[in-house]
Order: C-alpha cells, then sequence, then structure tokens
C-alpha cells in the first residue's frame, strides 16, 4: 500500500516550487476554447507567481522574460496574450511604453496584490474570476471537402492540350 504523507513535507514529487491552476480555471468553458498557445502561455504567467511574495500583478510577458522560457514568435505570443485577456484570466496592472517599461499582468483566480506602480485606475477595474463571466467562443469547425456531384465544372474553358516538359524557349538557355 502507497504511504500516505501529510503535513508541509511532500516526499511524493519532486522538489522545488510549483504552480497551481484551480479546477475552477481548467474546466471553465473559456479555457476550453482557448489555443494551445494561449494555454502554454497561461502556465508561463502562473510560473512568475511566487507564493508569499504577494506578486500577483507584476507578472511580465514581454519578449525579453518569454525568450528565456523558449517563446521566439512575437506573434504567436501577442495572439495569446490578447486571447487571455479577452477571455479574463488576466488582467493588465500597467501599460508598457518605450523605451524601456513592460507591461505588468496579474491572473485573475488569484486577489490581485496590493503592489505600488500599478496604473491610475487598475487596482479598482481589475475583477477576480472575470474568467467565469467570459462567453466561451464556439470554435470553427474543420473545413470539408465537398466532393463535385459531376467533373463537368472541372474542364477547363478552352480545353485540355498537353503541357510542354520543357521552358517556352527550350533548354539551351539553362545552361
Amino acid at each position: 500500500m502507497p504511504r500516505v504523507t501529510s503535513g508541509k513535507s511532500d516526499k511524493g514529487r519532486d522538489s522545488g516550487g510549483f504552480i497551481a491552476l484551480p479546477y475552477s480555471v481548467l474546466d471553465c468553458p473559456a479555457y476550453s476554447s482557448l489555443s494551445h498557445p494561449a494555454r502554454a502561455l497561461l502556465v508561463e504567467v502562473e510560473r512568475q507567481y511566487h507564493h508569499g511574495l504577494h506578486d500577483n500583478g507584476r507578472m511580465l510577458l514581454s519578449m525579453k522574460h518569454l525568450k528565456t522560457r523558449g517563446w521566439f514568435s512575437a506573434g504567436v505570443v501577442q495572439k495569446a496574450k490578447q486571447e487571455l485577456l479577452d477571455s479574463g484570466f488576466i488582467f493588465e496592472t500597467v501599460k508598457g511604453h518605450w523605451p524601456k517599461t513592460a507591461s505588468w499582468y496579474a491572473v485573475t483566480w488569484r486577489s490581485l496584490d496590493k503592489l505600488l506602480g500599478y496604473d491610475p485606475g487598475a487596482a479598482q477595474c481589475f475583477e477576480r474570476s472575470a474568467y467565469r463571466l467570459s462567453p466561451a467562443k464556439e470554435k470553427r469547425p474543420a473545413p470539408t471537402l465537398k466532393k463535385p456531384e459531376s467533373h463537368a465544372g472541372l474542364i477547363p474553358s478552352d480545353g485540355t492540350y498537353e503541357t510542354p516538359i520543357v521552358p517556352p524557349r527550350g533548354i539551351e538557355e539553362c545552361f
């Protein structure tokens, strides 16, 4: 029979920190409608949370930070980030600006920590569990190829002919 441990030491897993994604997040319709990059980015955001440091609201999604974690496409990151914002899983507490200020984010299944530096009004606009209010977007069904009823429409209007295999000016010009 496996040994059950209790208390603070958990010898049944590898040492080190871990992330916590509640079932309420993973089982909600909005999560099901996220793309795979958005789900992976959500894990990257939660990876930055440090229990006890009260830093929900100071997580980064900048390319400078994400490149160290294996993300290399700014377009993929931007699209996934927008999905997470639109569906209420993350909230932007600081809007980044040029030249060196990165945006800050918070996950909405945790309370927003009181930190200095938020944009004016950000703390008042934060809505805990906003992902629960987000309607799930229906995924588009995969396109299906329909078989044509007859092949009559597939013949070119000028008829069929044999196409030469050589270039139009001959093969002498190729060498």
